[in-house]
């Protein structure tokens, strides 16, 4: 997993998502790119988030470096500008010819929207590419520390159930783990129904310092959720997702979705294959 993909507002919020995406892909040591699309906001738009001056500032790079210090830290980065057409539409046209590993979204939880399109964008990104992407709602400063650009990655929250399978949810949470470095951290396994009817989980090999804990309360799944995250005081929650199932969810959007509108902290939503 090298290729992180972060499109940009220019906003607050889309910043927070630039400074995540370019921690992950100094840890990924892999390749960034950022993209703009146009979208009715282009007067507030101070321009493309600088990846060196970024670097700088983590102190990353000494002051004055030239673009081709950002390559002697191992990664790749590049800037593109959309075409003209549906944001939605230009995104998922440059996702199909140039895949992302990783897509690093900012996001209005309620409309699952992006304050540059008025529209929902988020959600339909995620579903159409099919990648793993990371959400950071608006207003929330996420896991990356500002001021030195390092994960901070304490307590996750892995919803499970039978459909869409979890173990990919548990396996790119220790994935995500050990490649940003980070020595210990508490895992909750979380199930939405009774203890036994939770689903069984391969947990990886005890080679770290990471600990599993697994909590199960009946009730409605986006509901309990929101509640664990809370009462776990979650860093991330990290779901495995299939999209939508029903005409049902097509209209309300999925479990992910719904409690994506309404969480406080980056979500990683993992797709998985439908049996």
């Amino acid at each position: 997993m090298n290729q992180v993909f972060c499109p940009t507002d220019f906003s607050v919020a889309s910043h927070a998502a630039f400074q995540h995406a370019l921690s992950l892909t100094l840890a990924l040591r892999g390749r960034l790119t950022l993209m703009h699309v146009a979208g009715g906001h282009d007067e507030d738009a101070g321009g493309f988030p600088g990846v060196r001056a970024q670097l700088e500032r983590w102190g990353r790079l000494p002051p004055g470096s030239t673009d081709t210090a950002v390559a002697g830290l191992g990664i790749g980065a590049e800037k593109v500008l959309g075409r003209e057409g549906d944001p939605v539409d230009v995104v998922l046209h440059y996702l199909e010819r140039h895949p992302a590993d990783l897509i690093v979204l900012a996001t209005h939880q309620r409309e699952g929207r992006a304050r540059w399109l008025g529209r929902p964008v988020a959600e339909p990104i995620a579903r159409g590419a099919q990648a793993m992407t990371l959400f950071l709602p608006h207003g929330s400063a996420g896991f990356v520390d500002a001021r030195s650009g390092v994960p901070l990655l304490r307590r996750i929250l892995i919803p499970v159930c039978a459909q869409p399978a979890p173990q990919p949810a548990v396996r790119a949470t220790v994935r995500l783990l050990q490649t940003c470095g980070i020595p210990a951290a508490a895992l909750t396994l979380f199930h939405a129904g009774a203890m036994p009817d939770m689903p069984a989980i391969e947990i990886p090999a005890p080679d770290t310092a990471f600990t599993f804990t697994r909590l199960a309360r009946p009730g409605d799944p986006v509901e309990q959720i929101l509640a664990a995250a809370r009462e776990t005081a979650a860093d991330l929650v990290v779901m495995s997702t299939a999209g939508h199932h029903s005409f049902l969810d097509a209209l309300r959007g999925s479990t992910t979705e719904r409690v994506l509108r309404r969480l406080s902290c980056p979500l990683l939503a993992v797709p998985v294959l439908r049996p």
